[in-house]
């Protein structure tokens, strides 16, 4: 897959492409609806997707919490998985959102990247404040020559699967619920930094990763994999959240111990999946109670990916 980070002065073999259009956060089930109906509209042309980065709601809400499923690597990496050959990944600022609805559609959609269809889902809203909706989309691309897809939600009993709904199941701590409607395990992906090293003085070792961006599920202890730099798949038990036995600290991280493993990883990039919740964070009378705790998270969550014969063995 090949990637962009503009919509101006793209060379011929990536333009004039089939467009998914939305912000893909997690690409989830539904962004692989949406993407399989843009590829049969037009499967004669390369399938692309067109997506923002920073998210648009970090630009207009910039003290929420951080929310993203999915940050730009990952997102890409998901997207190849499904096929995407193009990906147009604009950046989204101040000066963007004045853009107007009809800017956007002539200037980026059919003047910038040549689209020859487009698809969406049937809320998506466009330029400045939101002054273009689907109904403006399919009118004014048709005119231009584009054709337009307008794709219905895709849903379940509990209504339309969407990104706003992974995200209550990770922060309810049901991960099992987020892997069903990603279709794969949650995972956050992020560099090993420095912790204080206490781990390894308990036995218990752990590779620590910044949040960052990515949304803050549940607190608690999960059984997780680790994909490693190498590419290789390992087992392990993470802790997500303040360590209030240990630390003061109001800023959470995640601590994962990895089974089986020895090496140095400070400075590389983990993606650490998450496959069950085991326990919520609680706070532990000392390193004695802990250590004895965590023993047993181990022994727990070594059972769960046994059961479900999820990782490496």
């Amino acid at each position: 897959m090949r990637i962009f980070r503009t919509w101006q002065g793209l060379p011929e073999d990536a333009r004039g492409a089939t467009i998914a259009l939305g912000n893909f956060d997690g690409v989830h089930l539904g962004h692989a609806h949406l993407l399989r109906a843009a590829h049969a509209a037009r499967p004669d042309t390369e399938l692309a997707v067109l997506t923002f980065e920073p998210h648009p709601r970090e630009v207009f809400r910039p003290d929420d919490p951080p929310f993203r499923l999915t940050l730009s690597a990952e997102r890409a990496d998901a997207l190849a998985r499904l096929n995407v050959s193009l990906l147009y990944e604009l950046p989204f600022d101040h000066t963007f959102s004045m853009m107007s609805a009809d800017d956007f559609v002539v200037e980026v959609l059919h003047r910038g990247v040549g689209a020859r269809h487009l698809a969406s889902g049937a809320d998506f809203a466009f330029g400045h404040r939101r002054g273009g909706d689907t109904g403006f989309l399919a009118t004014r691309a048709e005119a231009l020559g584009m054709g337009v897809t307008l794709v219905p939600a895709l849903a379940d009993l509990q209504g339309p699967l969407s990104s706003t709904r992974i995200r209550r199941a990770l922060q309810d701590g049901y991960p099992e619920r987020a892997t069903a409607e990603l279709g794969r395990p949650w995972a956050i992906r992020g560099e090993v930094v420095q912790g204080e090293k206490l781990g390894r003085t308990i036995g218990f070792p752990t590779a620590n990763i910044a949040l960052g961006r990515h949304l803050e599920p549940a607190r608690g202890v999960y059984a997780v994999t680790v994909r490693l730099p190498d590419g290789s798949v390992k087992r392990g038990a993470a802790n997500i959240g303040r360590r209030p036995t240990v630390s003061s600290s109001t800023e959470s991280r995640l601590e994962v111990n990895i089974f089986d493993f020895s090496g140095d990883l400070y400075g590389q990039d983990l993606c650490v999946a998450l496959h069950a919740f085991i326990r919520p964070e609680q706070k532990f009378s000392g390193l004695d109670e802990l250590k004895g705790r965590i023993a047993e998270d181990v022994v727990q969550a070594r059972h769960i990916l046994d059961q479900a014969a999820i990782g490496s063995a």
